[in-house]
């Protein structure tokens, strides 16, 4: 048969549907396939045993060259020629469904659902004629098409999806009541701290959504972690605008007066686009607000500003703020033709991982030596980890910068554990140290064992060794809180920076069993 529709499709026909979880990137796209003999088929194996030899259907972007079979290879038998019609439109429908990151109320998934469940229909009434190849092939086909609407079903209905729209919905409120609303009534909005730092908790939530590894939920989530730090990006730009001073004079240049004028257009284009990325405007589209502001840089460019630089540069800066509302215009296709949502590709998160590797062969080093002569301290080098973290170019993508963050403390703790352990080697009780700075030592001493049990702890919150250890760091706060400093100030800062250090150890040990993901 078809050997290359065969390729396309594995994963459908081939195998039981996996959600998409499959679909790899690589694979021998260049080998040539094996001829078929159709005449040896297995009634196990349905109508296309052939499908294990090639790669998933995932990396074919052109599905419809592979669809047109040479006459002579076309099946003879009615009930296989419908069969192969129905994998034609599988072929098609395969990849939409398996990176389709909406809701059960949107148009796109009831077409698709429409779709499969008149396939569905037109497979379970093919005729077999009671023979056990043509029935089996029906059944492997309809095994196929309930996956796919099972696959479909459950990623819109999915608890990390619903979380997501919910988040979602949190941020249009936020954004309309204090941008597009105060607009919206022909007034202005009034952006402070408070909703920035709103919007960045509702950004930090999003990032800690599971999506367990399904592309239809990292979709969803970069798709509205992507909206929302654009909503960010223009709202940062307006707050810097108003700290800015007013516009020119309009008796500086015959030109001023116009710059104005676009100068207040781009003010209203600003609400309207953060109405479009939160969803929040019904009549705009995209496409009719990029006209708007390409017309507006045309203009610009048309006026005459030469001879006076600071008309020059007054333009220069509003040129600069609807270049800056333009590069957000395309996330809706971005989110659909790129495959961004897949940190695990990115370059930046591949550094972080490089040095978290190096981090955790440091820190076994470290923990293997530690108490012998051999003891090793790699200050200097986690030092520069540090710095090259630093340095990893995150693209303002919430998610590289969680990943950095966390890269970040567990270089921290290993620094903190190497510093503690020093000062505990170097400190020489005199007789006259007084008792609560004594105990608040014994009890940094006790910390010490303890931080070296946590940086080694691979466990979840579920074992009882992870149990043991929070209990134990309790204790150790509780036992701070018992120390009485009698009014000596050394031993109130010695005591407020070993609670510092407590709470530091269990909340890197929450990190470390929090299962985040990209």
């Amino acid at each position: 048969m078809c050997a290359n529709v065969f390729g396309v499709l594995k994963s459908l026909f081939g195998k039981p549907f996996d959600g998409g979880k499959r679909m790899d990137h690589g694979g021998s796209q260049g080998q040539p396939p094996p001829q078929p003999q159709p005449q040896q088929q297995h009634p196990s194996q349905g109508p296309f045993p052939q499908y294990s030899q090639y790669p998933q259907y995932a990396q074919y972007p052109q599905y419809p060259q592979y669809y047109q079979c040479p006459p002579q290879q076309q099946p003879q038998h009615p009930t296989m020629t419908r069969l192969y019609e129905a994998q034609r439109e599988v072929a098609s429908l395969g990849p939409q469904v398996c990176t389709f990151s909406g809701l059960q109320d949107e148009r796109e998934y009831k077409r698709l659902e429409r779709e499969l469940a008149r396939l569905q229909t037109d497979v379970d009434q093919v005729d077999t004629e009671g023979r056990a190849e043509l029935q089996a092939a029906r059944k492997r086909a309809a095994q196929e098409l309930e996956g796919l609407l099972r696959y479909l079903e459950e990623n819109a209905r999915h608890p990390s999806r619903l979380a997501i729209e919910e988040l979602s919905q949190e941020a249009r409120r936020l954004v309309d009541e204090g941008v597009v609303a105060p607009q919206r009534c022909g007034g202005a909005a009034d952006i402070g701290d408070e909703l920035v730092d709103a919007l960045q908790a509702v950004v930090l939530r999003l990032t800690q959504v599971k999506t367990e590894g399904r592309v239809p939920l990292r979709k969803a989530r970069y798709r509205a972690l992507t909206r929302l730090c654009a909503v960010q990006d223009v709202i940062e730009g307006r707050t810097r605008q108003q700290t800015l001073s007013l516009p020119l004079s309009g008796d500086t240049h015959e030109s001023v007066h116009r710059i104005n004028q676009v100068m207040a257009q781009v003010s209203v284009a600003r609400s309207q686009l953060v109405a479009l990325l939160m969803g929040l405007s019904g009549r705009d589209s995209c496409a009719h607000l990029s006209r708007i502001l390409t017309e507006l840089l045309v203009e610009l460019d048309a006026l005459d500003v030469s001879g006076n630089a600071a008309v020059r540069n007054y333009r220069k800066q509003v040129v600069e703020e609807i270049n800056g509302l333009l590069k957000h215009l395309d996330l809706e296709v971005e989110g659909d033709d790129t495959r961004r949502y897949d940190l695990a590709q990115n370059d930046s998160i591949r550094e972080i991982e490089a040095v978290r590797g190096h981090v955790s062969h440091l820190r076994g080093e470290v923990l293997r030596h530690c108490g012998s002569r051999e003891e090793i301290w790699p200050k200097a080098e986690l030092q520069s980890l540090l710095t090259h973290l630093d340095q990893v170019d995150t693209a303002r993508n919430p998610c590289i910068r969680e990943a950095r963050r966390r890269a970040v403390l567990e270089v921290q703790a290993l620094v903190t554990f190497l510093d503690l352990r020093e000062a505990l080697a170097r400190r020489q009780a005199g007789p006259g140290e007084p008792p609560a700075h004594r105990a608040v030592w014994l009890v940094l001493g006790s910390l010490s064992e303890l931080q070296a049990q946590v940086l080694g702890f691979g466990g979840k919150r579920a074992d009882k060794s992870y149990i043991l250890l929070e209990e134990l760091l309790t204790k150790q706060l509780l036992a701070l809180d018992a120390v009485d400093p009698q009014g000596d100030e050394a031993t109130k800062a010695a005591r407020k920076q070993a609670v510092k250090f407590a709470q530091n150890i269990l909340g890197y040990l929450d990190l470390k069993t929090d299962e985040w993901e990209y």
